[in-house]
């Protein structure tokens, strides 16, 4: 059996431990403020991330940029000339032209190297959702998993990675045109926190609003307890956005309610933060639907 990589981008957020210990290949994004501009590594060399942060907080507003078929090829062809093939699974083509770009790169370096083998899946998954795809066929490789294999397990669960997000300060969400500047005015005024998940498409939807940051936690969970199947054979991710006391709580929430394997939580890095803000929260899990 051939060796395979498996890539991913820094829109999955994953644990720089998992990353190293699991040897995945994240490709970095873009992101900047004004005329700065930074890649997204997941341990956040270039710009500490609870400066990000307290950036955003301060007013200032953070752009994204996706990858381009260069890149893809910069770092998918040492792995071909090392005679690996290559499982890439990418940010949601719903909300990023970075999969579109990553069919190109594929295209053009199959037939450069035509005994090679590069799988392209759009995950329509974001954040940790992504990581929790990334992860899970990472696992299924150490287990002995084929890429073919892997790719299949992906697919399969594609269509069962819940996302479950709520935030905290609704001007993100209308920046993004995820919400109107009258909802954003009254939401906020009135202490309404909005629960989004990211649908079959991959599309990010508003799903439901509740009055204050406590109710809208307990609605993660909620979801959580709708849909989640084997929990006890899970692991959970939680992501957030430099509020880790909030993430603490949702995942004790999670230990009290669920027998889980493990839950696992990290930050939200800069790319999906930028539209998410302070105060970002998401929860992860495989579900009988989305």
């Amino acid at each position: 059996m051939r060796n395979y990589v498996i890539f991913t981008e820094s829109t999955a957020d994953l644990p720089i431990n998992l990353i190293e210990e699991l040897d995945i290949k994240v490709i970095p994004m873009v992101f900047g403020f004004e005329n700065e501009s930074y890649l997204d590594y997941p341990d956040h060399r270039e710009l500490d991330i609870n400066k990000f942060y307290e950036r955003l907080k301060n007013g200032e507003r953070s752009t994204t940029a996706l990858i381009n078929a260069m890149t893809f090829q910069e770092y998918f062809e040492p792995e071909l000339k090392n005679g690996n093939d290559i499982l890439y699974l990418g940010f949601s083509s719903g909300l990023s032209g970075t999969y579109q770009s990553s069919l190109i790169a594929a295209q053009e370096l199959r037939e450069k190297y035509p005994d090679s083998v590069i799988k392209c899946v759009d995950t329509k998954a974001a954040n940790i959702g992504q990581g929790l795809l990334v992860y899970s066929a990472a696992q299924k490789k150490k287990e002995g998993l084929t890429l073919d294999q892997a790719e299949s397990f992906v697919l399969e669960k594609v269509p069962h990675t819940c996302h479950w997000f709520t935030v905290d300060d609704l001007n993100h969400l209308k920046r993004g045109g995820r919400i109107s500047a009258v909802k954003a005015t009254v939401g906020t005024a009135l202490n309404v926190k909005p629960i989004l998940h990211v649908d079959d498409e991959g599309l990010l939807k508003p799903v439901d609003s509740v009055r204050g940051r406590k109710k809208s936690i307990n609605a993660l969970l909620d979801k959580m307890t709708e849909t989640c199947v084997d929990p006890q054979e899970q692991t959970i991710f939680i992501g957030h956005c430099n509020c880790l006391e909030d993430a603490e709580y949702l995942a004790k929430l999670v230990r009290e309610s669920f027998d889980v394997k493990e839950v696992i939580i990290n930050d939200i890095g800069p790319i999906v933060g930028s539209h998410l803000g302070q105060g970002g929260l998401t929860l992860f899990f495989f579900g009988t639907k989305r």
